[in-house]
Order: C-alpha cells, then structure tokens, then sequence
C-alpha cells in the first residue's frame, strides 16, 4: 500500500479523535478503579451497602459511577486525605525507627548536633514540624536545615 493512500484514509483529525477517545477511556477506568477501591475502604458503609454500590457500579457503570460521585463525593476525598495521613505518620515512623531515636529521646546539653541524645533525624523532623505548621517561612526552613546538615 501506497503511504500516501493512508494519509489521506486517515486525516490528522481523526487521530486526534482517536486519542481523545483513548484518553477518556483510560480516564474511565482510572475513575471506575478508584471508586471500587473507595468503596472496600470506606468503614462507614456495611457489607449489604458495599455490594450494592459495587453491583451498581459494575451493572450500570455510567450512572453507577455518577451517582456514587453524586453520593459520596466529598466523603470520598476525606478518606483520601485520611489515608494520605496515615502513610505520612508511618513513613514518619519508619524514618525514626530507621534512624534508631524515638520522638521522646530529644534531650537537653550542648553538642554540634543540639543535644545529646538528639540527631539530625530529629531536628529535621522538627523543623519540617515548624514548616508544616506555618511557623517559619520556606527560607527560614532552608536555611535552618542547612545549618542542620553542615
């Protein structure tokens, strides 16, 4: 076949619709995934609440999918911040486990790192407390960690 013949079968604006359908077909799924996931992880809802949104969604996927965003939207985003939270807290955790110093160990006396039984694993922690909290300005932030480090 004659590459010309396919340019002309096939114009620019039909690959561009091409794509877009493609594109909203992975949004879809995308959106279909993440409320199913939202519906096992919500603790509000019983088990007969659970298949019945699931049957919903899954039997007539369109209005399913609305209805649910419809529904249960913003509680939705709320578990999403939620578990977003309890990863922080537990990476948070797995760094100071790592570091081997507990959040209580930070102890007085003079010292380059601040104190004696303080790391720099802690002082960031704090710090990035103090930043997290609005206390100090991002460069009072850099800064402080930068004396931290050195």
């Amino acid at each position: 076949m004659d590459t010309n013949m396919l340019a002309v079968d096939y114009p620019v604006l039909n690959i561009f619709w091409t794509l877009l359908e493609l594109f909203l077909w992975i949004l879809w799924f995308f959106l279909l995934f993440k409320i199913i996931t939202d519906i096992f992880r919500s603790h509000d809802l019983s088990g007969w609440g659970k298949a019945g949104w699931l049957v919903l969604v899954i039997i007539l996927p369109l209005i399913g999918v609305l209805a649910y965003l419809i529904a249960r939207g913003t509680s939705m985003g709320k578990r999403d911040v939620e578990q977003a939270q309890r990863s922080e807290a537990a990476f948070k955790a797995y760094i100071r486990d790592a570091a081997g110093t507990a959040p209580g160990e930070a102890g007085g006396g003079g010292g380059p790192g601040g104190g004696a039984g303080r790391s720099h694993v802690d002082d960031l922690a704090r710090l990035a407390d103090l930043k997290d909290r609005g206390a100090i300005s991002d460069e009072e932030y850099q800064r402080a960690k930068d004396r931290i480090l050195s």
